[in-house]
């Protein structure tokens, strides 16, 4: 498939024809908007969309995308734009479908703990509604103040507490969708047991809007979990962090296990508002979070903690006392992206069995450091999955493009290292534009043309969210 870019001469004409399909003042073109919708946090494509459209209903994303098939006009999904895939980066022309006013909770249902939403609900806005019923929705991560539904499944956002609730894909119970031919399907219609041939549902989770839209979501909720507690934990090298995991997880039942760098704590302790957890410098740290529902379950993560001691995997460490506390301690992780982002970051989202990761994370190490001598590396990531994130940060005396250039020379090592380990070229950011032409190291040649048929079926015309997933 080609990009589909509209002819100049069109493009007034185009607009024109749109506009009656949505509600007045809900089809953009002014620059500022353009600018701001066409792009996600990735900062490698500049954005130039056709549009921004903004449907209301189910109805006016169907009519969209016939319109967007009739006149073989691209359409790119946008929802809190908060990927770092450039996956909801429009740079071809394409018409971008803004999820913002599709944002409402539609139904609850209390015996099936399920909730219904609209695409554009925020994440942060479903925990509250959860919350606010008694009940926890655990899919956890920074950007949960500003991400939407829709943009989650679209890649089977994960976060913070996969290692006991596991990703966005664990968590649908239905969806209704709007296929690349503008078909609305309903799949799964909310069961939790349904043997009755292919699961579509799971197809659209994690598949970037490439086969269609999610108009509709229904989100399985959880109990809420007790008396939440946070240890941080500081080793004497990474090494040591994986005998900590394996002796925590066999006392306790973890919510999280995250792990992050001396530099990155560094760069959250340059900002002046997060207290320190302890004054020990430590190489590596350790964060761990589990329910201290009773004080025995306490007491055992104490005698773990000092097991650990002894053994020489931790340095020093700090159990939460209370909620103000959990909520400092959990800063110290939560805030790496956002205070990172002011040096441009080339980010690497990579993942492995939990087993290989501290030989994969060596490996990789060395590549960086021979390849990067002058480059400060931050590395963070969510441990207990398996995920690692590497951060590598631009010096001044470079531009942003000589940098990203610098850093995708290297990326073919680093990939080669992923594949070599049967890893994954991203765990939770999906693949966007930024890693399309990398899916080989983590897909077969033959898997890959199973995938580009699929997307065939569902977007026979190649309109929805093309160059994402697939170099074309």
């Amino acid at each position: 498939m080609n990009h589909l870019r509209v002819p100049p001469m069109t493009r007034d004409a185009l607009i024109e024809s749109l506009k009656p399909l949505l509600d007045a003042g809900k089809l953009l073109t002014d620059a500022d908007s353009l600018d701001t919708y066409g792009k996600d946090w990735t900062k490698h494509f500049a954005p130039a969309p056709l549009a921004i459209a903004f449907p209301k209903s189910t109805e006016q994303v169907q009519a969209i995308v016939r319109w967007a098939n009739e006149h073989k006009v691209a359409l790119v999904p946008s929802g809190g734009r908060t990927g770092l895939s450039a996956a909801a980066v429009a740079a071809n022309g394409e018409v971008v479908v803004a999820f913002d006013y599709m944002n409402k909770v539609l139904a609850f249902n209390e015996f099936d703990r399920t909730v219904v939403c609209q695409p554009g609900v925020i994440t942060k806005q479903l925990q509250t509604f959860a919350e606010e019923h008694g009940l926890y929705y655990p899919v956890d991560f920074a950007s949960s103040g500003s991400s939407q539904i829709g943009g989650n499944i679209g890649t089977n956002a994960g976060g913070i507490k996969v290692i006991r609730y596991g990703m966005t894909r664990n968590w649908v119970a239905g969806l209704k969708v709007v296929t690349g031919k503008g078909d609305l399907l309903e799949l799964n219609k909310d069961l939790i047991k349904n043997a009755t041939g292919y699961d579509l549902r799971q197809l659209f989770i994690g598949a970037e809007g490439t086969l269609g839209f999610v108009v509709e979501a229904t989100m399985r909720l959880e109990r809420t979990p007790k008396n939440l507690t946070a240890m941080v934990l500081g080793t004497p090298d990474f090494d040591s962090i994986m005998p900590v995991l394996h002796a925590f997880q066999n006392k306790l039942d973890l919510t999280a296990f995250e792990f992050f760098s001396d530099k990155a704590l560094a760069k959250i302790m340059a900002r002046g508002d997060v207290p320190p957890a302890f004054e020990t410098d430590c190489p590596f740290y350790a964060l761990l979070e589990f329910e201290a529902s009773t004080e025995e379950v306490a007491n055992e993560a104490l005698a773990t903690f000092e097991h650990c001691v002894e053994q020489g995997w931790v340095l020093d460490g700090v159990m939460s006392q209370s909620e103000q506390q959990l909520q400092n301690l959990w800063k110290l992780r939560e805030y790496i992206s956002e205070t990172i982002s002011h040096w441009t970051p080339y980010k690497n989202d990579i993942s492995v069995t939990v087993g290989k990761v501290p030989a994969f994370l060596k490996d990789i190490d060395d590549i960086v450091a021979a390849n990067y001598p002058d480059f400060e590396v931050v590395w963070f990531g969510h441990i207990g999955d398996g995920n690692l994130h590497l951060n590598i940060l631009k010096p001044e005396n470079l531009t942003k493009d000589e940098f990203f250039a610098k850093c995708a020379t290297v990326n073919k090592w680093v990939f080669e290292t992923v594949q070599k380990y049967n890893g994954s070229i991203s765990a939770e950011h999906g693949v966007g534009m930024t890693k399309r032409d990398y899916l080989g190291y983590s897909r077969s040649e033959a898997e890959i043309g199973y995938m580009k048929a699929v997307k065939a079926v569902f977007d026979p015309n190649g309109i929805m969210n093309p160059g994402k997933i697939f170099a074309e």
